[in-house]
């Protein structure tokens, strides 16, 4: 029988120790962003996404086998799943139960002690809908990802049939919007950090994987609101998913008066190939799509090369706080594998996925990129809030 778990849902009073914990190290232009109740919903999925982990391990019989010590591969042996797809996020929900206590680890391997516990979803769901509904679409995703994960584990689906599937659209409209507080954060501070890291001058931006536009319509917003929208000269927004290209020309509505263009490039392919010129940009910006090139070495080289020489390369991304620490938002995308299973490199990509704040500095000064900063300083915030994780990162090209 399954034993009950101690478990509370966070507070708004929680939500406020972390917020002014925080506050201090974030610079003022960013701080509204992880006011209490910006906290709060994120505190309130964490814990979503640990009860669907819950579930998914119980579905998928990687329980049966209570005070063994098993390595992740005996696991999935022993739970009959596909082995090639299954151990990066077998792995990852192992370890993130390990950190809630729920599975010990040591060493690689792991065990539970007895049953595992007995959690219910729909209360956080429900919490999450009278604190703040428009955060509600990354529960969607998350709870479609869950229902499908034990097929795709076993290898009946792939992670692209689960997430990209044509009916899937409308979750990712509603995901990858600024009205969604748990994404759109990604995209205020990506656009807090261009607005702070240029000069005010004529820019030329290329952006790479810009989705449905969410992030491109934070940045023109913000340039907007500063009064520096006539500095954009030309603004190339790229994605690869032909559907997403299709919604993300919308924002041209909005803007009417700013030189956009769209088109596909593929950050995995050489950019001249793609009618992306040598020293043609003086901005390459991204919002969560760099950690998904293949091989990071080639598209940082990529981009080194299509920016003007002082031309800087700005991105946020969800930063992985220390090594090996899981974040929620592998859940969802260990399911696809450019996610989690691109070209490793032993010094800055040890894992697929996110990286941390040494491991981007390390794969930019390998670049040949210099002035490497991050915006807000996560690596003296993650020791006073181990869970913060968003970033921008910039970097400059020199000659």
């Amino acid at each position: 029988m399954s034993r009950p778990v101690e478990t509370r849902l966070p507070t708004l009073e929680d939500a406020a120790r972390l917020a002014a914990a925080a506050s201090p190290l974030l610079p003022p232009s960013v701080q509204h962003l992880f006011d209490p109740r910006s906290v709060l919903s994120h505190m309130l999925f964490d814990e979503y996404v640990f009860r669907l982990t819950l579930h998914v391990v119980r579905a998928t019989g990687l329980d049966a086998a209570p005070r063994q010590w098993l390595t992740v591969d005996d696991l999935v042996a022993k739970a009959g799943l596909e082995p090639r797809r299954s151990v990066v996020p077998v792995s990852w929900m192992l370890r993130h139960l390990a950190s809630r206590g729920v599975f010990a680890c040591d060493d690689g391997r792991f065990m539970a002690d007895g049953a595992l516990p007995a959690v219910d979803a729909a209360e956080v769901l429900a919490a999450q809908k009278l604190h703040d509904a428009g955060c509600l679409p990354s529960y969607s995703v998350a709870e479609a990802a869950a229902r499908d994960y034990p097929a795709f584990l076993r290898g009946e689906r792939t992670g692209e049939e689960v997430l990209l599937a044509p009916a899937r659209l409308p979750l990712w409209t509603h995901y990858f919007s600024n009205d969604n507080a748990l994404y759109a954060v990604n995209n205020r501070v990506g656009a807090a950090a261009l607005e702070r890291w240029t000069n005010g001058g004529a820019t030329t931006i290329l952006e790479l994987g810009g989705g449905l536009g969410s992030g491109t319509a934070a940045v023109l917003e913000r340039l907007s609101a500063a009064g520096r929208l006539d500095t954009v000269a030309a603004y190339r927004f790229t994605e690869l998913v032909r559907g997403f290209l299709r919604r993300a020309q919308r924002v041209a509505e909005r803007f009417p008066g700013v030189p956009l263009t769209f088109g596909v490039l593929d950050i995995d392919r050489p950019f001249g190939e793609q009618d992306v010129r040598p020293a043609s940009v003086s901005i390459v910006y991204a919002v969560n799509t760099l950690h998904v090139a293949n091989d990071l070495a080639f598209t940082l080289r990529e981009i080194r090369r299509a920016l003007t020489p002082g031309g800087q390369l700005i991105i946020s991304e969800c930063v992985r706080p220390r090594p090996g620490q899981t974040v929620y938002p592998e859940f969802v995308f260990n399911l696809m594998e450019t996610f989690r299973a691109p070209q490793l490199h032993a010094e800055y990509r040890p894992n697929g996925g996110f990286l941390t704040p040494e491991q981007w500095s390390a794969a930019l000064d390998a670049a040949g990129f210099t002035d490497v900063r991050t915006f807000p300083d996560i690596a003296r915030i993650r020791d006073v809030v181990r869970e913060f994780d968003v970033a921008a990162i910039g970097a400059t090209s020199t000659p």
